[in-house]
């Protein structure tokens, strides 16, 4: 199907392959395009409206800039609204990751609202859509773009749009494998920040609490017992890959606002190193000539 084989995410995580994912805070298309062409190994991109500077028309234009250079757009919505859900998958998201998942009867209407009739309730009629899957041929290729029409778009929607939930207060812990077999839900995302407030081990250092170690273990096994994929928010590629080589299928590898600040935080304290150093070398060149060595 057209839509499932530009949808890159979908396509990695049925195959059971790890995917890694950037995550995007601040608003701005340059920013989008710098992020998704940073590196092939991207295959997904965040846009975050929950805790990110990313307002709706922002999110439309992030959207489909990512999808132009080939990343799979995914919008986490604010809050589990069924308007906040139509406005993401209506401007082309290739899917969606809803915050602070309370219960499955709350998951079903996740679904309900993101697929169309007769699976779900979502309503048709976005001219946005269907061109954040168009699929460019490779460069210098003389094949033909692969474009998808209106009703390509609502024949494939529903079974190649990626819905994921994320799992991070204790009222979905314990609902966890009612949530993960209702049918629609691609992915349990763990949120480790939230779900260690919400269980009461709040994450305050570099070591984390047993019980929200074995919580969010207790996630990936849930998600593997039915079928579908697990995912987790991690500040950097190392943890990215180690929590991949523990089965989740969903890891984020870097956040602009984490990559940010540590990359210019790193550029002046070694342009300030060098300014000391050489300051401090002048000084006492300046104090040899008049007085002999330095600190004599």
């Amino acid at each position: 199907m057209a839509m499932q084989s530009a949808n890159r995410l979908q396509t990695a995580l049925k195959s059971k392959s790890p995917t890694f994912g950037a995550w995007q805070m601040l608003p701005g298309t340059n920013l989008c395009r710098a992020i998704c062409r940073s590196s092939s190994s991207i295959d997904w991109l965040l846009i975050d409206q929950e805790h990110g500077n990313i307002s709706d028309d922002s999110m439309h234009e992030l959207v489909a800039a990512a999808a132009a250079c080939g990343v799979s757009p995914i919008v986490r919505v604010p809050d589990a609204q069924h308007w906040m859900i139509k406005r993401a998958l209506d401007a082309g998201a290739h899917g969606i990751l809803v915050p602070l998942l309370q219960t499955a009867k709350q998951a079903q209407d996740i679904v309900s609202w993101s697929k169309f009739p007769p699976q779900g309730t979502r309503g048709f009629g976005s001219p946005f859509s269907m061109e954040k899957f168009v699929q460019q041929p490779p460069l210098g290729s003389t094949s033909a773009v692969k474009e998808v029409s209106s009703i390509d778009y609502l024949k494939q929607a529903n079974s190649s749009l990626v819905i994921a939930v994320q799992i991070e207060t204790s009222s979905a812990l314990a609902e966890l494998d009612a949530i993960a077999a209702v049918p629609g839900i691609d992915v349990l995302f763990v949120g480790p920040f939230d779900l260690g407030n919400n269980i009461g081990h709040p994450i305050v250092s570099a070591t984390r609490d047993p019980e929200l170690v074995e919580a969010i273990a207790s996630v990936q096994k849930a998600a593997e017992k039915n079928g579908i994929s697990s995912g987790i928010y991690c500040n950097s590629g190392e943890e990215a890959r180690s929590y991949a080589d523990k089965g989740f299928g969903m890891c984020s590898a870097m956040t602009d606002m984490v990559a940010v600040p540590k990359a210019f935080g790193q550029a002046f304290e070694a342009a300030k190193g060098s300014y000391v150093h050489a300051g401090v070398q002048g000084l006492k060149k300046g104090v040899e000539a008049v007085s002999g060595p330095y600190g004599k």
